[in-house]
């Protein structure tokens, strides 16, 4: 099966990123977005879309109907000042691809996991997101997975660790049979 994931420049946060992303500014109207996830459900799955909370209520109702939103909490989180409350989540919109079969654990629709730092660009995932959103789509090793947006290219590398790790657990399954 094919997936994807997809972390453009959050909405009204384009200016973050113009230096990584000569594009970076069109991300800046929820139109994009909504593009984005017409190309994610005709193209793909399954897929996810990363998005911020302050966003969430202008971008959900643009996605297709039966989308989740699933939750990336973070324990360690950075505080700016002026800011009242913390943003310490960012929602997560997927489109799951496949039934999970009864004899895989449930997953849950939220993993806590802290921010990264210092890796070259702001909104870097950690590899515990990585390994949730892998789960969270019911990926199997052999699926299609594409970073969209592959900035640190952390994404990308976990997913070739996952895959390694699975497989290796999926031949120690048939081999014990």
């Amino acid at each position: 099966m094919k997936a994807a994931y997809a972390d453009p420049p959050y909405l009204n946060c384009g200016k973050l990123y113009k230096k990584h992303h000569p594009d970076a500014l069109i991300w800046d109207r929820p139109e994009a977005h909504a593009r984005l996830a017409e190309q994610l459900e005709e193209q793909y799955d399954m897929w996810a879309l990363s998005c911020s909370t302050p966003s969430l209520q202008t971008l959900l109702p643009l996605m297709p109907k039966g989308v989740r939103v699933g939750a990336w909490v973070k324990p360690f989180a950075v505080f700016k000042p002026g800011v009242g409350v913390a943003y310490t989540w960012e929602p997560v919109i997927f489109r799951e691809g496949r039934k999970r079969p009864r004899t895989q654990p449930t997953a849950r629709d939220w993993v806590s996991a802290n921010i990264t730092l210092r890796k070259g660009l702001t909104g870097a995932k950690p590899i515990q997101f990585c390994d949730w959103l892998f789960d969270l789509l019911t990926l199997e090793p052999d699926d299609e997975f594409t970073d969209l947006f592959p900035g640190t290219g952390i994404v990308t590398a976990a997913w070739g660790e996952w895959r390694s790790r699975n497989r290796r657990v999926q031949m120690a399954l048939v081999s014990a049979v």
